[in-house]
C-alpha cells in the first residue's frame, strides 16, 4: 500500500506532518507494511491535509484528513473523493508545468526522470544554441512573472551579447498577495526549475545560475538547496552535464524580505549585495545585468515550463492558448473563495468561469463583488467584466493585467474605497524610495483617499491626476501600476466612493 501525503507548506500549515506521523504509527501498531511518500501539493488547498492511497488500483483521495482519521483511513472506511484525477477541480486542468507536482517525491531524481524529467535537457544538449532559442520562440512562451515579455526574444538578446561570462537568474521573489505557484513548484518539483535553468544556460552560453528566493519561503529554500546538491551529485549540474562535457551550475540565494526586489533590477542589486533599489533602464539586464554581465532574468514558472516544451515539442505547447497568450496559465485562486488552489489551464477561459464555476464562488456564500487579478498592483474587476477572457491582450484591453496570475476574490461586504487606500498604502510601505512619483506619490495618495473617505468628493480629480503622474513617471511597476487597483475601484465601484460623501453630508 502506497500512501501519499503532501509536504507542501500549505499542507503542513494545516497539519499534514501530524497526519503522516499518525498514519505511520497506526500502521506500525497493526503490523501493516505501507510506503509513505511525501509529495508536493496537488493544488486543491481546501482539501489539505490531503491523503492519497494506492492499493494497486490507482490513487484515491481523502481530505481534509485529521490525525484521528488514521485508523479509518487504513480500514478503508473513511469517506473519500474517489480517484484523484477525476475530482472535477483537477479533471478540468491541463497540467504541463505542474504535471509532476503532487505526484512524486520532489527529491527523488529517479522518479522525476521516470515521469518525463530530463528528457528536455537531453534533447537540448543535442541542439545548437540558436535552435534552442528558436524552439522557445516557436512555443510562444512569455514571462509568467507579470510583464509577459516573449521569453525567446530575451534569450536571443543574451545569446547574441558578447561577454566572457553570462548568467541565468531566476526571480523567485514571489511577493504578490494571493500567489503561490512559484513556491508550490519549488517545493513540489524543484528539478523542473533546475532543468529549465540548465537549458537556458545552454541557449545563451551561460555557465552559472542563481535562484533569488524570498526569505519568507524557508521550505522552498531547503528543498531547492537539497535538489541542487543532489543534481550536482547525479551529474545534472556541474562541469559535465549528463556526460555531455557542457557546464552549468547554480546557487540558491535568499532575499531579505523586500517586495520591490521582485523587480528585476532591484533583485540584481540585492543579489550583488547592494541595497535593493531600482536601476534606471537602459542598459537592460540582458546586456548589463548581474555584475554588469549579460543576464537572463526569468520568473520561476517561465523557467520551470521550459523542460516540457523541449520534452513534448514547441508546437505541442503552442497549440494551447488564446491569441498571443500561448500555452497554459497557472491560476492561483485565493481570497474569499470556496475552492482555492492552483489550477493550470490553457489561456482563454472567461474570468467568470474561473471564479464562479472552478472556484465555486465565495466561501461566505455571498455574491462576488470584485476580483483582483495580478496581485496588489492588479485591477479590480466587477461582475460586469467577468466575460473577459484570460489572456494578456484581453486583460490589457479591459484596463487590467494578468501579472503572476493571482486571482483574489471579494464578496459584497468589501469596501472598494478602503481597498484603493490599501493599494496606495502598500506602495508607500514597499517603495524603495528611488523615484519621487512612487516615494511621495503613494503617501499623497493615501492622504487624498482619506480626504475622499471624509466626504471631500472634490479630491477625486486630484487622485486621478496623481495616478497619471505615478503611471508616467515611476521607474518601475510598483509605482507605475499602483494606479491600476486605485482607478479601477474609482471607475467600476463609484457607489463606494459616493457613499462616503453622502455620509459626510
Amino acid at each position: 500500500m502506497k500512501i501519499y501525503v503532501s509536504r507542501d507548506s500549505a499542507a503542513k500549515a494545516v497539519g499534514a506532518d501530524r497526519v503522516a506521523t499518525a498514519i505511520e504509527a497506526e500502521a506500525i501498531r497493526r503490523g501493516e507494511q505501507i510506503e509513505m511518500i511525501r509529495t508536493g501539493s496537488r493544488g486543491m488547498v481546501w482539501l489539505e491535509p490531503l491523503v492519497e492511497i494506492d492499493r494497486g488500483e490507482g490513487r484515491m483521495t481523502f481530505g481534509p484528513v485529521a490525525p484521528g482519521d488514521a485508523a479509518a483511513l487504513l480500514d478503508g472506511t473513511l469517506e473519500g473523493h474517489g480517484p484523484t484525477e477525476e475530482i472535477p477541480f483537477f479533471a478540468r486542468q491541463t497540467r504541463l508545468t505542474f504535471a509532476r507536482c503532487g505526484v512524486i517525491d520532489p527529491l527523488d531524481l529517479d522518479a522525476y526522470a521516470a515521469h518525463g524529467g530530463l528528457a528536455g535537457l537531453r534533447r537540448a544538449l543535442e541542439m545548437t544554441a540558436e535552435d534552442i532559442v528558436e524552439e522557445v520562440k516557436t512555443s510562444g512562451l512569455r514571462g509568467r512573472g507579470g510583464a509577459g515579455f516573449p521569453t525567446g526574444i530575451k534569450w536571443d538578446t543574451v545569446r547574441k551579447a558578447e561577454a566572457e561570462q553570462k548568467y541565468i537568474v531566476c526571480n523567485a521573489d514571489e511577493g504578490d498577495s494571493g500567489t503561490f505557484a512559484d513556491r508550490m513548484i519549488m517545493e513540489g518539483d524543484p528539478f523542473t526549475l533546475i532543468e529549465g535553468m540548465a537549458i537556458a544556460g545552454l541557449a545563451v552560453g551561460a555557465t552559472k545560475g542563481y535562484v533569488y528566493l524570498r526569505s519568507e519561503y524557508p521550505d522552498a529554500i531547503a528543498v531547492m538547496r537539497a535538489a541542487v546538491e543532489l543534481g550536482r551529485r547525479k551529474g545534472v549540474l556541474g562541469g559535465d552535464i549528463l556526460g555531455s562535457g557542457r557546464a552549468f551550475d547554480m546557487e540558491i540565494r535568499a532575499g531579505a524580505g523586500a517586495y520591490v526586489c521582485g523587480e528585476e533590477t532591484s533583485l540584481l542589486n540585492s543579489l550583488e549585495g547592494k541595497r535593493g533599489v531600482v536601476r534606471a533602464k537602459p542598459p537592460l539586464p540582458a546586456l548589463e545585468g548581474f555584475l554588469g554581465k549579460p543576464t537572463v532574468v526569468n520568473n520561476v514558472i517561465s523557467l520551470a515550463t521550459v523542460p516540457v516544451i523541449f520534452e513534448k515539442g514547441a508546437q505541442h505547447y503552442a497549440d494551447f492558448g488564446l491569441g498571443r497568450s500561448r500555452g497554459t496559465a497557472t491560476l492561483q485562486i485565493a481570497g474569499n473563495v470556496k475552492y482555492g488552489g492552483l489550477f493550470e489551464t490553457a489561456f482563454g477561459l472567461p474570468l467568470g468561469e474561473i471564479v464562479e464555476e472552478i472556484g465555486g464562488g465565495t466561501a461566505t456564500g455571498r455574491p462576488i463583488k470584485a476580483v483582483q487579478i495580478g496581485g496588489p498592483l492588479g485591477a479590480y474587476f466587477p461582475p460586469e467584466k467577468f466575460d473577459t477572457l484570460f489572456g494578456y491582450e484581453e486583460f490589457d484591453a479591459n484596463d487590467g493585467l494578468i501579472g503572476h496570475a493571482g486571482i483574489t476574490v471579494f464578496d459584497d461586504s468589501a469596501d472598494m474605497l478602503s481597498m484603493a487606500r490599501f493599494a496606495m498604502e502598500f506602495c508607500a510601505v514597499e517603495s524603495c524610495g528611488k523615484c519621487t512619483p512612487c516615494r511621495i506619490g503613494a503617501v499623497r495618495g493615501v492622504e487624498t483617499l482619506d480626504r475622499i473617505a471624509a466626504g471631500e468628493a472634490d479630491a477625486l480629480p486630484l487622485l486621478t491626476e496623481l495616478c497619471d503622474t505615478m503611471t508616467d513617471g515611476s521607474l518601475c511597476a510598483l509605482g507605475g501600476l499602483t494606479p491600476y487597483p486605485v482607478m479601477s475601484a474609482v471607475r467600476d465601484f463609484p457607489d463606494d466612493f459616493a457613499r462616503h460623501k453622502e455620509a459626510a453630508e
